[in-house]
């Protein structure tokens, strides 16, 4: 029996009534059919698939059946002729010599899916023969689409998130296999959820096209000693619905088949779709293509090894090692048993778990989820019931896809690990911060300005406090000392070169501490974010150090100035009296008496620079506070510039980091603390 391909389809409705005459010789020249028996001649369509007509099979009594038509002729009818030809419109066929069995046609006419070889169906019994066309329409699942549950959506939407957050800071190559994965998880999602996807994979002479038929139970996939036999994917499905699936697999028409009509295999495998597939190992780059492509796609896979080339390198370190995540949706089938003796089976076996486990395949042989591991002869049946058993319990539960698109998920999370995961805290620390406040602070003169505020204060009491001639004779000093003496050596131009490489310097510190222990992206991100805000820091510090400077005029003055400004005049006025009296006593004018005009001038001199000494000490305190609350200014203006211009585009990457590490912990399905 061999299995038609789905171009009969369209077919198979034009030869729903049509019986043939049983025959033994069969040519298949252009598209036609044509079978003889004794004296009875049928000729039939052409079936689809290349032109050669797949559909007539030698049962073992010597009937024929093809395309779910089925005739048989006793020794009575040999003198009998039959003739069916087809209109025009296709609609239909007449039958010019025999008769068609009611029963038969109504069948006929409810089998409508064409991709289905049919067996002949003998119903023994006395009296005359006819002959009977079973037909029995294919098994037909619910169609629905696939529903993931709430965790592995969560995965997904995190995955996705993840990738938006990071296209501008990782290169598209990074990204490309988590985009992979979530293209594939929608598109398999609006696919079948009824349907289950497994190839079968294996290398040249492993007997995997062998397995194949035998699983289906027809001949379907060629087998052969020449390398490469099996040259593009071919499908087999064993109920509709799947025509989707296959046709995402990029598998044509031609080569999709269907299994042997068997009620108990039906049933046990019912929503299956299997794919045979070229060797992995084959000579044909074209073909590892293939295999490279479809087992990206599908939803199981079985690999098919056998005693010879179960250990090879190629097998282990190309598919078994990188798809170890993917052990619950595998099985590894030891086939060709037949060939090896005694217990050698039980030794290949041993040594193929020993091997899987080293690959890092879990093994799921006391219940734990993990891969099938089992040995067979698809040349003998030995092996295959149980093959099939555990096919069908695999594909019964419906989860084979899920199961995929989360092992896809834990491999493209393991390989997104090297630029998302730190075992080190990142981030700024608040002495970071602080420090980096401080290196502003010092590039942009904060100590000597809140030292320059306090001088100023001082000089405005003096000159307030201070006696007058103490200020004439500072007013002297000022005006007689050379005017080079009085000039900085350095020039405006040193000093802000240097106040630029201070700020540089800082901007460097802290980018190499925000950076450090991150993955190399995003430590790049973070330097490169730092960097872009050092090119305008100098100028804007500059600015706010000339607004949030000094204010010009005097220094505020505190409420006791006026009083001991008066006191300092009245013991200038001391002094002017007490000399003026003494004056007068020298000239005549006024009569001797020196006791009281020196009293008042020494007072007035003692009280003078007592007076200046007082306020002098009064004045320390204010003076101070005076200069502190300038360099605080002056500091906050300078670590406000450097935050809006440095650190808040580092915190800003800082946070983007926190967030996609947040979310590749729910694609890992860990949830990570913030750091």
């Amino acid at each position: 029996m061999t299995a038609v391909t789905d171009q009969d389809h369209t077919e198979h409705a034009d030869r729903a009534g049509e019986n043939g005459g049983a025959g033994g010789e069969r040519s298949a020249e252009g598209a036609s059919t044509e079978g003889t028996s004794g004296e009875g001649t049928t000729e039939g369509g052409a079936s689809g698939g290349g032109g050669s007509d797949r559909g007539a099979h030698e049962e073992p009594d010597g009937s024929k059946s093809g395309n779910g038509r089925t005739q048989k002729a006793d020794g009575s009818e040999k003198g009998r002729h039959a003739r069916v030809e087809r209109d025009s419109a296709g609609t239909g066929a007449r039958a010019d010599a025999g008769r068609i069995d009611s029963a038969s046609a109504e069948a006929a006419d409810a089998w409508d899916d064409g991709l289905i070889a049919r067996r002949v169906s003998e119903e023994d019994g006395g009296g005359e023969r006819v002959p009977v066309a079973e037909v029995r329409g294919h098994s037909a699942l619910p169609s629905g689409p696939l529903v993931y549950d709430g965790r592995l959506r969560s995965r997904l939407e995190a995955l996705r998130e993840l990738v938006g957050l990071s296209r501008t800071r990782l290169d598209s190559r990074t990204l490309a296999e988590a985009g992979r994965v979530l293209d594939e998880a929608a598109a398999r999602r609006r696919l079948s959820g009824q349907h289950t996807v497994v190839a079968i994979a294996g290398a040249t002479g492993s007997g995997k096209s062998q397995l194949f038929n035998a699983l289906a139970g027809v001949p379907i996939s060629e087998t052969g000693v020449r390398r490469p036999t099996t040259a593009a994917p071919i499908a087999c499905s064993w109920s509709d619905g799947g025509a989707t699936l296959i046709e995402r697999l990029g598998i044509p028409p031609r080569l999709r088949r269907r299994p042997l009509q068997n009620p108990e295999a039906e049933a046990q495998l019912r929503g299956l779709v299997l794919v045979d597939l070229p060797d992995h190992d084959s000579a044909a780059v074209q073909h590892r293509e293939q295999v490279d492509r479809v087992l990206a796609l599908v939803d199981a896979v079985i690999w098919v090894v056998d005693p010879e080339k179960y250990a090879d390198a190629v097998l282990h370190e190309r598919y078994l090692r990188p798809m170890a995540g993917h052990s619950e949706v595998m099985f590894v089938v030891l086939n060709q048993t037949d060939r090896l003796p005694g217990d050698a089976t039980h030794q290949v076996l041993d040594d193929l778990r020993r091997l899987l486990d080293e690959d890092g395949i879990a093994l799921g042989e006391y219940g734990e989820p993990g891969a099938t591991v089992l040995a067979l002869s698809a040349l003998t049946g030995e092996g295959v019931g149980e093959l099939r058993e555990a096919l069908g319990q695999f594909v019964a539960e419906r989860g084979a896809p899920a199961r995929r698109i989360s092992a896809d998920l834990d491999a493209a999370a393991d390989g997104l690990r090297p630029v998302y995961a730190t075992r080190r805290r990142t981030g700024l620390s608040e002495e970071a911060r602080d420090e980096f406040a401080a290196r502003l602070a010092d590039a942009v003169g904060a100590s000597a300005a809140g030292e320059a505020a306090e001088r100023a204060w001082l000089r405005n009491a003096n000159r307030a406090c201070g006696t007058p001639w103490l200020r004439l004779w500072r007013w002297y000093q000022d005006r007689s000392q050379p005017v080079t003496g009085r000039l900085s050596l350095r020039t405006p131009e040193d000093a802000e070169a240097t106040a630029r490489q201070r700020v540089e310097q800082a901007v460097r510190t802290l980018a190499d501490r925000a950076s450090t222990g991150l993955p190399a992206p995003w430590a790049q991100a973070v330097r490169e974010a730092a960097v872009r805000g050092s090119q305008g820091l100098p100028e804007a510090l500059d600015e706010l150090a000339a607004r949030a400077g000094l204010p010009p005029g005097r220094p505020p003055r505190p409420g006791w100035w006026p009083a001991a400004v008066l006191i300092q005049a009245c013991m200038t006025l001391l002094q002017v009296v007490g000399g003026l009296w003494l004056l007068g006593q020298i000239i005549g004018f006024m009569a001797p008496n020196l006791g009281v005009p020196v009293l008042l001038m020494l007072a007035g001199i003692v009280g003078g620079p007592i007076v200046e000494w007082s306020c002098r000490m009064a004045a320390r305190g204010p003076a101070r506070r005076y200069g502190t609350e300038a360099e605080r200014r002056l500091r906050e203006a300078a670590a406000g510039c450097g935050r809006a211009w440095v650190l808040d585009p580092v915190a800003a990457e800082l946070l983007r980091y926190r967030e996609v590490r947040e979310q590749y912990g729910r694609v890992t399905g860990v949830v990570t603390s913030p750091r």
